[in-house]
């Protein structure tokens, strides 16, 4: 039969369909929201309120049947073509509706009772396997002084056990005994039971192991093996760079053990995570790697596994998050609780990402273990914005620090920041059979068009004078924005790049990337690095860029290092905003014969002693005041008003050494310059220990996490710990090794 329906009609009729066929869809998506998945430790509460959005669905089938019934009684008096039609259909539609009803409500049934029997089941497998009291045990909470925490803990479990399924896993059901049992026995906040002599928590033992002696490999064999389980773009990169400079790290290796006094640590078990290859942030990481996007971290961590390998250490390689909680055996959960067994690691190094990961991991065993941690951090963290309570108080808090390590913790891919380790990376190396061939050619620093924005002009002036390359990623199907005297060769892999920069006279920065590894590779190369001059000097005050980062340095240039430490002629800083001054700068360095240059703390020689001295005195885990470098290595100054200490040595030729501070934190530093103090006192500040000319007060420093070469006051002189360095080796002193 065919039946006329108006516009309205039709559309009625539509919207009833629709809803009812949502309906439906809501009904069969329900298990899919109360599977086994959902977390553990549910209150009876939320279970209820599970039932209640089930019967909820009934209801809304009953209005949509109150409301056809409305409908159908209003049209029922309208003498209107197609009526009786419409009527008869409505009323078709009603009965079908209620068959639909009376189906939904037993499906509903049958879910609300699988439901309860799943969760009965769950709670007596949670009850059958946690250690629990008997139906008579009655547990009170005791009063010990030696635990002073025990009761609010226990309250605070009673309230919040349930937000954390952990606590389920470790047998906590809401009982004070179940609590007191976890308190006792994994969160070492109340005395065991029964009267029982206090043991220490599985994650607090140490784990049974015979380490042996770190002899040195000279192969990566190892280290192939354990990122060979990893992949994508960014570890594919990794990859790619081991093997490729696999062959110096060998000759290098053999160097070393024929060095007859060497000595060499215990054998190291190492875990590397670099955190930004995991997870979401991983994602968008690797998906920029094939787009021109930042790889000098990269670089480093490719470098640094080679050479905890050379070293002769035990490592571990992981870019997943659920392999690392595997690997540090994490709790189920949400991470309020801490880990199950003592970390088998002796080493961990990861970056800032990787570090949130951990401490979203090891609950209260973070603590316990952040000494052990080392983190990769490209432009530092200096210790003003390290310590979070100081931070908060002084203004200082930002998107990156707060962490409270030990600053040198920290390790940097320059040494830019002396509170900082320096880790660094491994240069490029020129050619013996062509290292002096070069072209009238120069290549601009810069693998995106967003880089070259406002530097027309300054590249212009370049190009009047030599042949201008580039190697910006072109995305396909997009017409390039770059001048049209740029021969743009688009991505290159890292074997054609360094034969481009092999043939290239200057290599030349647009400004940014910040301080990245490749002006220090085209230096190794034969290049001339050609740089802008940042007027005023780039920081958090004035650039987007810096915003956020736990750091104060103010970068005159985009590579300081190169500025200050190789300088002319492998290195010309210019004011990219005088068309003059860069045409004449580039018709000197055509004119300028350069040898190809590589720092040594840039070879596998320089990185290998580093890291060794780093491993074998670095002990961030003792309580005691450190002793590396030795004291016989302090050259201890009093700075003039307003300037740092990394200033103050610097102007000496000599570094600030943060880790001889404690030996100036005393009277008896201040007598030794012949300073008369006529007051004295101690404060968390990070300018201290110092002197006030006003009042003659001296100021000791009460937080050692304080001790910090950066920072500077017009109204204090510094008291600084300096010291001399290897050459071409700023991290290590000649009494360090």
């Amino acid at each position: 039969m065919h039946v006329a329906l108006r516009p309205r009609s039709g559309c009625l009729v539509l919207c009833l369909c629709l809803s009812v066929f949502t309906l439906l869809l809501q009904t069969l998506w329900v298990p899919l929201e109360t599977t086994l998945e959902e977390p553990a430790g549910r209150s009876p509460e939320e279970r209820g309120q599970r039932g209640l959005g089930l019967r909820r669905l009934a209801l809304r089938l009953e209005a949509l049947s109150t409301q056809v019934q409305r409908l159908s009684g209003g049209r029922g008096g309208a003498a209107r073509p197609g009526g009786d039609d419409l009527s008869r259909m409505l009323r078709s539609f009603r009965l079908d509706q209620r068959g639909l009803t009376r189906s939904v409500e037993k499906q509903l049934r049958r879910v609300s009772q699988r439901l309860e029997q799943l969760s009965r089941l769950s709670r007596t497998a949670s009850h059958d396997l946690r250690p629990h009291a008997g139906p008579e045990e009655k547990c009170e909470v005791p009063a010990d002084r030696a635990y002073p925490l025990c009761a609010e803990k226990v309250e605070f479990l009673r309230a919040r056990w349930h937000t954390d399924p952990c606590y389920a896993f470790y047998g906590v059901d809401g009982t004070t005994c179940s609590i007191l049992t976890y308190l006792s026995q994994t969160e070492d906040f109340c005395p065991l039971r029964l009267g029982g002599n206090h043991s220490v928590p599985p994650w607090r033992r140490k784990p049974h192991s015979d380490p042996g002696k770190a002899e040195v490999r000279t192969s990566l064999s190892p280290l192939y093996e354990v990122i060979s389980s990893s992949g994508g773009p960014a570890v594919d990169f990794i990859r790619s760079r081991v093997g490729r400079m696999s062959e110096r790290w060998t000759r290098a290796a053999l160097r070393m053990r024929q060095s007859s006094n060497e000595t060499f640590p215990t054998q190291m078990r190492v875990l590397l995570y670099p955190g930004a290859l995991a997870g979401s942030v991983g994602r968008r990481f690797e998906a920029l790697v094939d787009r021109g996007g930042p790889l000098g971290e990269l670089v480093q961590w490719a470098d640094l596994g080679a050479c905890l390998t050379i070293l002769g250490h035990n490592l571990t390689f992981s870019t997943s998050r659920r392999l690392l909680h595997s690997l540090i055996g994490a709790a189920p959960g949400r991470g309020s609780c801490p880990i199950q067994r003592p970390l088998t690691f002796d080493l961990i190094y990861t970056d800032y990402h990787g570090l949130a990961h951990l401490h979203g991991a090891m609950g209260m065993a973070f603590p316990h273990y952040q000494c052990r941690f080392r983190i990769l951090d490209s432009f530092g963290t200096e210790p003003a914005f390290n310590l979070r309570s100081y931070a908060r108080s002084r203004g200082y808090e930002t998107l990156w620090g707060s962490w409270g390590l030990q600053p040198l913790q920290y390790l940097t891919m320059f040494p830019h920041t002396p509170d900082n380790s320096f880790l660094g990376f491994v240069s490029e190396e020129a050619a013996r059979e062509d290292s002096y061939r070069k072209e009238r050619i120069a290549v601009i620093y810069g693998k995106q068009d967003y880089m070259w924005q406002g530097k027309s002009e300054y590249v212009k002036a370049i190009s009047d004078e030599m042949e201008t390359h580039a190697t910006v990623y072109q995305p396909p199907g997009l017409a390039s924005n770059l001048p049209g005297f740029i021969r743009n060769h688009g991505l290159l892999t890292q074997e054609r790049f360094v034969q481009l920069l092999r043939r290239a006279k200057v290599f030349v920065g647009l400004g940014f990337p910040y301080e990245g590894p490749a002006p220090i590779e085209a230096i190794a190369l034969g290049c001339v690095f050609l740089q802008p001059r940042l007027h005023p000097p780039h920081s958090a005050d004035n650039n987007d860029f810096y915003k956020g980062k736990p750091t104060s340095r103010k970068v005159s240039s985009q590579h300081p290092y190169a500025e200050e430490f190789i300088g002319k002629p492998h290195v010309w800083t210019v004011d990219v905003t005088n068309r003059t001054d860069v045409r004449e700068a580039a018709r000197a360095i055509l004119l300028t014969q350069v040898k190809p240059f590589t720092p040594p703390e840039f070879t596998c020689e320089g990185m290998l002693e580093r890291l060794r001295g780093y491993i074998a005195h670095q002990n961030f885990c003792s309580k005691s005041a450190p002793t590396w470098p030795p004291e016989s290595a302090l050259r201890m100054h009093l700075g003039p008003l307003g300037q740092s200490c990394v200033s103050v040595c610097r102007r000496s030729s000599l570094v600030c050494e943060p880790a001889l501070f404690h030996h100036l934190n005393g009277p008896a530093a201040f007598a030794r310059l012949s300073i008369g103090c006529s007051s004295m006192g101690r404060e968390a500040n990070h300018l201290f220990p110092s002197y006030s000319p006003w009042g003659r007060h001296c100021a000791l420093q009460q937080e050692p996490l304080l001790f910090s070469c950066a920072g500077s006051d017009p109204s204090h002189r510094r008291l600084c710990p300096c010291r001399a360095h290897l050459p071409g080796q700023v991290a290590l002193c000649p009494d360090c090794l």
